[in-house]
């Protein structure tokens, strides 16, 4: 095979075509690698993998045919999926040199690392890891040479079953019959793998760093084996292994659950698997968010609805969620009462009962209860409905995974002209909202149609199109999420970065065609015909408890004086004091809030402890104010403010500070440093 070009017209010859639209010629079977060498050594030392007519390709695999090549480096985006692919195979060759006899199962890149799973009789240990880690260090350090084979799938399978991988000799079964079986060598060391690996085990690098152990289920089904997995992250320089150790250690800090333990916000316990036990500081976050919202909700047209926590499975059957969400949902039976007195009768024949998983079914059926004319539309309906989802007891976790959730949910009904109109209104509040939260940085993404969807082509481009018009009117860029649409309809998803750089879905917008037809939500157009609705599924926040959840990470419970629980607390230096400090409270818990419907939050410590210690424990529960006064404060009417930074504010007139507090409370912007003073 020559690695230099060739001559163009010899059947023995292949052209390959690069991005800039240059065409070389080369012997046929060369490789992505001789290909970057002929390029430059520059190319040669940095390409990865090559993509051959849009499909990754190895290096080192032969290229038989005239091709489109792009060759890929660690500065392309799909550097650190192969990066971490990589890591994975090699933290399997680590487990099997250290711990003979182990089998290995699947390993795969995940976001912002890998992991593999290990059937093994011994269980690992946290203590394990670094030699693991030290062992895959000298691995890549081999520089060990990479070599891809094709296996009919019957030898493959005796190979693996021949030298005691039993699972990866049931993967190999699971594969159709004629489908291609690809083996992967690192060295001596081999898998069954999809590929594409690099040409050795050297360009993999040393950022990565094994970081936890786990459970998981063979297949993921808990009938199954109980394996072990190892988790790591891996990245392309140290310097981005390091930043994202930082963020794992700040996101540790910032865990919601250990931040509402500390400030006595919420609880949950095995006896309520999945829901929320709001305590009185827990609350009053979680009824500014919710009396916020509703006041957006109100200035943008919504009208508020309540709907039942229970309906009939019929409703379920003919919105399609029965077939789809069964599963998921908490059914009951609907008890049919017992003369005899003998409590209720069950019948074979009772209808079922179900918890609603979600409010749109029901928001159809007040659409339906009169008649509705084009000039009705578009209406807004929103709810703050309690909504119950029977998830998995391991997928359960804090306020970002419950059972039993609040969602600012809402339904827009509207004719198909109004699509795009309706996009920009939407989009126009939800940025709004967000800002007023303390998130400016959002990323949109319009979901297109999926492989397998529903209705017309016609209908699917003309919904994009109006979603993406909708979108441009606000003036916001997006991106394309192809083939991510629910399978009804397009759909926009809206996510938020936080303040240590993580990435948060959010608000969606969701057009369905099919509900309506469905449930027969129709409307009198401007002919005198009956058409149907098109139906909007709309949230700004998500579910209260998510939200709620990723603003204490995002703030590390340091929330904004509009927010936080407990906006100010007085701080008598002495019993002297006791009847000033009381009449400052009492000043300032009268102090009506614009927008919030209430007033000022502030308390009083009373207790017996120094004033240092006093003004510690303020801190510690991220109180934003703390008002310390003593003899000379209540000769002049004054307060000597602290912020939970520790920052000193000094002695101001009560009037003065009320003003100040007052301000920030109603513009949502705190002053001075902002959020975690």
């Amino acid at each position: 095979m020559s690695a230099s070009p060739s001559a163009p017209g010899n059947p023995a010859n292949v052209t390959i075509t690069l991005p800039d639209g240059k065409a070389m010629t080369f012997t046929r079977g060369v490789t992505p690698g001789d290909v970057a060498a002929a390029i430059g050594p520059g190319l040669a030392k940095a390409a990865l993998i090559g993509e051959v007519d849009g499909h990754e390709w190895d290096l080192f695999r032969p290229i038989e045919h005239d091709a489109k090549l792009r060759l890929i480096t660690k500065k392309d985006p799909e550097a650190l999926e192969l990066i971490r692919h990589d890591a994975a195979h090699v933290l399997a060759m680590a487990v099997q040199e250290l711990f003979p006899g182990t089998q290995v199962t699947i390993g795969p890149a995940i976001e912002d690392g890998f992991y593999y799973d290990f059937a093994r009789a011994e269980p690992f240990t946290l203590d394990d890891l670094p030699k693991i880690e030290a062992k895959m260090h000298e691995i890549v350090k081999r520089d060990l040479p990479t070599r891809r084979e094709v296996w009919p799938r019957d030898k493959a399978i005796a190979h693996f079953e021949g030298i005691g991988e039993h699972y990866k000799a049931e993967l190999i079964k699971s594969i159709p019959a004629g489908e291609e079986v690809s083996i992967y060598w690192h060295g001596d060391w081999h898998d069954l793998c999809r590929g594409p690996h690099f040409a050795t085990t050297g360009k993999i690098g040393d950022a990565f760093k094994l970081t936890k152990l786990a459970g998981a289920y063979w297949r993921g089904d808990a009938k199954n084996a109980q394996l072990q997995r190892i988790y790591g992250t891996a990245w392309r320089d140290e310097k981005e292994l390091k930043t994202y150790l930082h963020r794992i250690e700040e996101a540790e800090k910032r865990d919601h659950r250990k931040i509402g333990r500390d400030l006595d916000l919420f609880h949950l316990q095995p006896e309520a698997q999945g829901s929320v036990f709001w305590h009185a500081n827990g609350f009053v976050l979680y009824h500014q968010m919710e009396t916020y919202i509703r006041r957006q909700l109100t200035k943008a047209g919504y009208i508020e609805v309540k709907t039942p926590q229970l309906m009939d499975a019929k409703f379920w059957e003919q919105s399609g969620h029965w077939g789809k969400y069964r599963e998921n949902m908490f059914v009951v039976p609907d008890e049919i009462p017992n003369t005899a007195d003998d409590g209720p009768i069950v019948s074979a024949n009772a209808s079922l009962m179900a918890l609603k998983p979600m409010n749109c079914p029901a928001h159809v059926q007040i659409f339906n209860q009169q008649t509705r004319s084009y000039r009705d539309l578009p209406i807004r309906m929103a709810e703050f409905g309690c909504c119950h989802r029977n998830e998995p007891h391991g997928a359960l976790h804090g306020l970002m995974r419950v059972r039993q959730m609040t969602q600012d949910d809402a339904h827009i009904f509207c004719r198909e002209d109004q699509i795009q109109s309706e996009t920009a209104h939407f989009v126009n509040l939800l940025y709004h909202v967000y800002k007023d939260m303390g998130f400016e940085d959002v990323v949109i993404r319009l979901a297109t149609r999926p492989e397998n969807f529903g209705g017309t082509i016609e209908r699917w481009d003309a919904a994009e199109k109006a979603l993406g018009d909708g979108l441009r009117a606000t003036g916001h860029e997006f991106e394309i999420a192809a083939g991510e649409g629910a399978f009804y309809a397009p759909k926009l998803e809206f996510h938020l970065r936080d303040a240590i750089g993580r990435s948060w879905q959010m608000g969606t917008l969701q057009l369905d065609y099919v509900l309506p037809e469905r449930l027969g939500a129709t409307y009198v157009a401007e002919d005198g015909s009956r058409k149907y609705a098109v139906m909007m599924h709309r949230a700004v926040l998500g579910t209260l408890e998510r939200f709620i959840g990723m603003l204490t990470e995002h703030y590390a419970g340091a929330f904004p004086t509009w927010l936080a629980p407990i906006q100010a607390r007085v701080i008598p230096i002495s019993d002297k004091v006791k009847d000033y400090a009381n009449a400052v409270r009492a000043q300032l818990s009268n102090v009506d809030i614009a927008e919030t419907s209430g007033s000022l939050r502030v308390d009083i410590d009373h207790s017996a402890e120094r004033m240092q210690k006093k003004i510690r424990d303020a801190q510690l529960l991220k109180i934003p104010y703390m008002l310390v006064v003593g003899e000379r404060e209540a000769a002049e009417g004054k307060v000597a403010v602290r912020l939970r930074s520790g920052k000193d504010l000094g002695a101001m007139a009560l009037e003065q500070f009320i003003g100040r507090i007052k301000a920030e409370a109603e513009t949502r912007r705190d002053l001075n440093d902002g959020p975690g003073d």
